[in-house]
Formats: C-alpha cells, structure tokens, sequence
C-alpha cells in the first residue's frame, strides 16, 4: 500500500486498552513503544496506530478521520455514528443501566414526580425515559455519575460490570437499557476504498482466529479400531476430526478441536467408550 493508503488505526485507551492489547499481542501484532506514547509502532504491514479514547475513535471512524478502532457498543449507540462493525471481541462486557437510591423508590420503582437523571450517555437516556413515559430532564455528567444522587439527581444511567461500585453508593438497578463490549469497527468510507478493505479484513481473520481458539482446546486421543465409530459419533467438532491409523495397525489417533465448556462431559464419555492416552492442548490461533 502507498504511503496514502495507510489504514489509520484506533486503539482504545483505558479499561480496554490491556484486554485489545493482548489481543493483537495473541494475534502476532505487538503494539511497541513506550508506557507514556500515544502513537506505538505497530508489528503489522500497513497500519498506523493511535492510541486515543473510545468515543473519539467513534467519531473518527464516523467522520472518515480513522479507518479501524475498537470502541464499546455503548459509545457506538450514544454517539449514532455510522460505523461498520466487524468484529465483537466480548472484552469488557458490561451492561448499561438506570439505577436510582433505594430511599426514593416506591414498590421497586421512580418516583411518580419530575426526576432529574445524571448520565455520561445522554441520547441512549432520553430515549429510555421517552420509552418508560418518564417525566425526567437529564443532568449531563463527565465521569463518577453513582455519586451524583440523592443530592444533584435522582437517578442516573450508567455502565456497571458488576454493579458493585452502583450497590456501594447506595444505588439499586431498576433497568437494564442494553449490553456493550469492546468491538471492532471500521469507517464505511475505508471499507469502500478495496485496498483498504483487503488489510482490514486481514486483521479480521487474525483477530477471530485468536477468539475462536480461546473457546477452544485440541483434544487427542487414541482408540481401538472397533470402537471407532461408537466414540467418533459422540465427538463434537468444527467439521470432522482428524483420524490416522497408529504404527501397530491396530486402533487409531484421533484429534478434533472442541470447545472447553464440552471437556467435562466429553472426557469420561470418550474414557468409558475405550479412549485411551486422552491429552488436552490449548491452541493459539483457529482459522476456520
């Protein structure tokens, strides 16, 4: 690619930033340079990096300024910006909320009175007061929302992974508004250009390779000829697992990749059909 068509690269500062890190890390994209720069040298042909806020990356990306960057679903959804989703990483996962003190709430609910709601995400609010029929006005705030009420507001709308910073200053949940986790998005206007749309998608394949085999492990096997079938019809795979005849003849190796959650069940079912020398391996990447 010509110095022209270099793909412009976001990436999160933050919270995100050491999940997205390791990601590309696990992905053989090292992000290099120093703890304090904004701009580390990127293991990867093609792309710039920039190491900027979530919600700049948004309207970055909107605007045509960045090509590629990771943001929170619920940055995405607040701004409205067009952006072209790639890729849902699941990091971060964490829920937005309407959370209010337990003193004001009557059998669970708001109060049936004008209420003032303190929000980082005032658009994704107003529409969730508009859709409840709430008589609210909506209080913007730039960070620690939870200690905003029962002083400055009544309510507040706010992210929590947990809900343990919301339960410690006294808030109870009362709504949920929606999910969010780290994603991967792109400008519609890089995603027209082809040659940027080829390296994009490259970085697509690399990083869904890396979440596919974190679901993963490879498990191997060997069994009797005879039993072959019995243990193969039981075994789940991606498409059908690898079967190669031992050195003696006289049974076979089998190898398929399954997803960890199925090791529980699956190894004392493949045990009791006459598995033996049952090992387990934790690939890097899966490129299906």
């Amino acid at each position: 690619m010509s110095q022209k068509e270099t793909v412009k690269f976001g990436v999160p500062k933050g919270r995100m930033f050491d999940g997205v890190a390791a990601l590309l890390l696990d992905a053989g994209i090292p992000l290099l340079g120093t703890s304090r720069g904004y701009r580390p040298r990127i293991e990867f042909g093609g792309f710039e990096a920039k190491i900027l806020k979530p919600r700049a990356i948004t309207e970055m990306l909107a605007t045509g300024a960045r090509d590629v960057g990771f943001a929170g679903r619920d940055w995405v959804d607040e701004s409205g910006a067009e952006v072209v989703e790639l890729l849902d990483t699941g990091l971060d996962p964490v829920r937005l909320v309407a959370a209010a003190p337990i003193a004001i709430l009557e059998a669970g609910r708001l109060p049936d009175r004008p209420i003032t709601v303190a929000t980082e995400y005032p658009r994704l609010a107003r529409g969730w007061i508009e859709s409840r029929g709430i008589d609210a006005s909506v209080l913007v705030s730039y960070g620690a929302t939870e200690v905003l009420p029962p002083e400055d507001a009544d309510c507040i709308v706010d992210n929590t992974a947990t809900g343990a910073t919301l339960a410690a200053n006294g808030l109870r949940i009362i709504d949920e508004l929606m999910t969010s986790s780290t994603r991967l998005y792109a400008s519609p206007r890089a995603m027209e250009c082809p040659d940027k749309r080829a390296e994009i998608e490259r970085l697509v394949m690399l990083l869904r390779s890396v979440l596919e085999a974190r679901q993963r492990v490879m498990i191997e096997f060997n069994i009797g000829a005879d039993r072959l079938e019995s243990v193969v019809r039981i075994l789940p795979c991606m498409r059908e697992p690898t079967v190669s005849p031992l050195h003696s003849l006289g049974g076979y190796a089998v190898k398929s990749a399954v997803r960890r959650s199925e090791l529980p069940a699956l190894i004392p079912d493949i045990k009791a059909r006459g598995g033996s020398d049952i090992v387990v391996t934790r690939p890097e990447q899966i490129v299906v």
